[in-house]
């Protein structure tokens, strides 16, 4: 099998300066893809990315992967530097824990705009730039098919029930054209994000609830995207996979 099976392809990631999106980038690139790595604000961990990649290899694009205009010359910047995109990713995603009683319509409408809309529109606007045997992979969280769910989570989950629901359906509307839309649903990770505000004894007890007794890492996401974004997934369509150490079955 060739070591660089992604060789020719071109990723668009979006939140990939940091955490799950940084470590899929380096992936997908260490396999031979070319990678467009959106950021919203700070540019220098995307620049150091870029470095790291190589800038024949990588660009970084500043962008508010809610905002549909921004998304529009997000994906124009992708195709006037690269000429296509075969693989997209929209990784950039906010948690606010907030259950019902502590829900302000602007909280709302802030995570459905980067959570729910913006996916949506990214892929209404990359499609047309996307040909057969491409890759559309969608960020969910194992925690839709948790049992047990604190209600702070109540927000979060419903935007993630709606990018899970949205993998289902462009897999149909788009398997017609010959694109490929799954989604990954990881457990807890071990980002910056995820350690915010969590004691080192918190930290322990969400591992000691895992199987394995650990957190995932960003590059055990990364690796199964890897997957979901080559050729060796050309029968997988419309699924959710939950990179999860089995914290979750089903």
């Amino acid at each position: 099998m060739s070591s660089q099976p992604l060789a020719g392809k071109v990723a668009l990631i979006t939140g990939a300066s940091k955490g799950i999106g940084a470590a899929t980038a380096l992936e997908l690139s260490s396999l031979g893809a070319k990678v467009v790595i959106n950021y919203s604000s700070d540019s220098t961990p995307a620049d150091d990315l870029v470095k790291k990649i190589g800038s024949d290899k990588a660009i970084a694009v500043k962008a508010n992967a809610g905002s549909v205009p921004e998304i529009e010359r997000l994906v124009k910047t992708t195709v006037d530097t690269f000429g296509k995109i075969d693989i997209l990713i929209p990784n950039a995603g906010i948690l606010p824990m907030k259950d019902l009683e502590h829900t302000s319509e602007d909280d709302f409408q802030k995570i459905m705009d980067l959570n729910v809309k913006g996916p949506y529109f990214l892929v209404q606007k990359a499609a047309p730039h996307m040909s057969k045997g491409s890759h559309i992979i969608l960020l969910s969280t194992s925690l839709t098919a948790a049992s047990t769910v604190m209600p702070g989570y109540l927000l979060y989950l419903t935007s993630k029930g709606a990018i899970e629901q949205m993998t289902r359906v462009l897999a149909k509307d788009l398997g017609r054209k010959g694109i490929l839309v799954n989604a990954i649903a990881p457990g807890p990770t071990g980002t910056d994000l995820f350690f915010k505000g969590k004691s080192e004894e918190m930290l322990k007890m969400i591992a000691s609830g895992n199987p394995f007794n650990r957190l995932g890492t960003p590059e055990d996401i990364a690796r199964a995207t890897s997957f979901l974004a080559s050729d060796a997934s050309g029968w997988v369509n419309g699924q959710i996979l939950r990179v999860n150490g089995g914290m979750t079955i089903g």
